[in-house]
């Protein structure tokens, strides 16, 4: 089954420059917990991005054209369809975690959302898709405040297709 995470703005930004925008502790912390003993599924700039390299406990999957890369602790694939295929109807959660188009083209075969939406607006150059409302249902919300180790206020929304 295949599930997205995604920290999204009031304004569909989720970030730029291949970084993320904002920083949110507990956010970090959520996601984390849910992807940990989990396969992650990534384009190849959202794994460049990470500072490490492949995240620890998890299947680490890239998704790119390019047919000779090849990454260290990484399973390589090289379509949509090949990640469909192999997960779509898995019964294992497996995450979606970016980037923009990557979320894209899986959204409409994604079962569930992990929603944090980041309360504020901002300059980006990657967008999250519209999500219609018709399509999900809100299984928990919850609101948090802005504090030292979040600087914004922020919600944790999680959703299932209807």
């Amino acid at each position: 089954m295949l599930s997205i995470i995604v920290a999204v703005a009031e304004n569909n930004a989720i970030g730029k420059d291949n970084d993320l925008i904002w920083y949110i502790s507990d956010d970090l912390k959520r996601f984390k917990k849910l992807t940990t003993g989990h396969t992650i599924v990534m384009g190849r700039k959202t794994f460049e991005s990470l500072p490490n390299g492949a995240l620890p406990n998890r299947e680490n999957v890239v998704i790119s054209h390019d047919q000779n890369l090849q990454i260290h602790k990484v399973k390589m694939m090289h379509s949509l369809e090949e990640v469909i295929k192999e997960y779509g109807e898995s019964s294992e959660e497996v995450f979606v975690i970016g980037g923009g188009s990557i979320y894209e083209k899986l959204l409409p075969f994604a079962q569930k959302i992990y929603l944090t939406k980041v309360h504020a607006s901002f300059d980006a150059d990657v967008f999250f898709p519209e999500i219609y409302q018709d399509d999900w249902r809100v299984l928990t919300e919850e609101h948090h405040q802005k504090s030292k180790k979040n600087h914004f206020d922020f919600s944790f929304i999680d959703l299932e297709r209807k």
